[in-house]
C-alpha cells in the first residue's frame, strides 16, 4: 500500500508542477504603462463618473438648438448624408477641418454634433483639438480645461477630460431649451510643443478607448493648411469633412486641403456662408452667416 501511496504523491506533485508551468502568470498581478491601453481598461471604462460641469450654450452659434429654423432643416440634410455615407461603409469617427482659419469648421462640427445628438439614441463626442486656437468651449460656454491637451501630456486621463452638461435643460428668450446627449473633451490648455504631442500617437489611443462608447465621435481639428496636426489627428479618424467658406476660400486653397488629407477618406466639402443659394440641383452645401442673421441652403451641381 505505502508503494501505491507514494505513487499516487509522485503522480499529483506531477500534475501540479505541469499545471503551475503551463500557468505561470495568471495569478500575479500586472500593470499597464500609461502609454498603452489593454482592451481590459478599455471595457472598464464607466463613463457615469465623468465630471458634469454647468454650460451656458451660444444660441447665436448653435441654431440647431432652436425649435425649429432654417438652419435645423440645412444640418438634418447634413445628418441624412452622413448616415448614408455610413451605410457604405463603416463611419464613427469624422475629423472636421478647413484650409484656412475663418472658414466655419468650428460652427459646421458644433451643430452638426448638436444635430446628431438630438436623436435620443445617438451617444456623441465632440473634440476640441484645434489646441492653438480653440472656440468649441465658448460655443458650448463650457470649462477648456483639462482637456485633450492635459490627456496627450500624460497629465490627465481619460474620465478626467470628459464633460457633460450639468443642467439638461436651459432659459432662452423665455423659452426651455433641452441640451441633447452630449459629451465634450476641451481643447485644455497651456502646454509645449503642440505638433509633438499631438503626433505621439495618444490620440489614437483616446479615440480606441472611447469608440465602443460612442456612436458618433466629431473631431475639430486646425486649418490643415496652417498647422500640420490636422493630418496627424485625421490618423485617428475614419472619415473627413471639409469646411470652406462661400466668395472667401479661394479654389487653389479648397484643392491644396483636400490633396493634404490624400490619405484619407474624405466625405466632401461644406459650403459655409452661403447667400442667394439656388433652389434646384442635386448636392447639398450648408452655410451661415457670421454675423448671426442666419444660414443660407445652397443646392448645386458642383462637388
Amino acid at each position: 500500500m505505502s508503494r501505491i501511496y507514494e505513487a499516487l504523491q509522485r503522480a499529483d506533485l506531477e500534475r501540479r508542477s505541469a499545471q503551475e508551468a503551463e500557468t505561470p502568470e495568471a495569478a500575479e498581478p500586472f500593470s499597464v504603462p500609461n502609454s498603452v491601453e489593454s482592451p481590459s481598461i478599455k471595457s472598464e471604462l464607466i463613463l457615469d463618473h465623468m465630471t458634469l460641469r454647468p454650460w451656458v450654450p451660444s444660441m447665436d452659434s448653435l441654431p440647431t438648438l432652436r425649435d425649429n429654423g432654417e438652419s435645423i432643416e440645412q444640418f438634418h440634410g447634413l445628418r441624412s448624408q452622413i448616415y448614408q455615407y455610413r451605410d457604405q461603409a463603416p463611419l464613427k469617427t469624422i475629423l472636421i477641418s478647413s484650409g484656412m482659419p475663418a472658414e466655419g469648421k468650428t460652427f459646421v462640427a458644433a451643430n452638426l454634433a448638436m444635430s446628431l445628438a438630438r436623436n435620443k439614441n445617438n451617444r456623441v463626442l465632440l473634440i476640441d483639438s484645434d489646441l492653438r486656437r480653440p472656440v468649441l468651449h465658448t460655443t458650448l460656454g463650457a470649462p477648456n480645461s483639462p482637456g485633450l491637451i492635459d490627456y496627450l501630456a500624460g497629465s490627465a486621463g481619460v474620465i478626467d477630460i470628459l464633460q457633460r452638461n450639468q443642467n439638461p435643460h436651459f432659459v432662452d428668450g423665455g423659452r426651455v431649451r433641452s441640451i441633447p446627449n452630449l459629451t465634450f473633451i476641451p481643447a485644455g490648455s497651456g502646454g509645449d510643443n503642440l505638433l509633438e504631442l499631438v503626433a505621439n500617437h495618444r490620440i489614437e489611443e483616446l479615440i480606441a478607448s472611447l469608440s465602443p462608447h460612442f456612436d458618433w465621435i466629431l473631431i475639430d481639428s486646425p486649418p490643415v493648411l496652417a498647422f500640420a496636426d490636422a493630418i496627424d489627428l485625421a490618423r485617428a479618424a475614419d472619415a473627413v469633412l471639409l469646411v470652406a467658406r462661400a466668395g472667401t476660400t479661394p479654389f487653389d486653397v479648397a484643392q491644396r486641403a483636400q490633396a493634404a488629407f490624400s490619405s484619407s477618406r474624405i466625405l466632401g466639402f461644406v459650403l459655409n456662408a452661403v447667400t442667394d443659394a439656388p433652389r434646384n440641383g442635386s448636392y447639398y452645401y450648408y452655410g451661415k452667416q457670421e454675423d448671426g442673421r442666419g444660414s443660407k441652403r445652397r443646392k448645386d451641381k458642383r462637388r
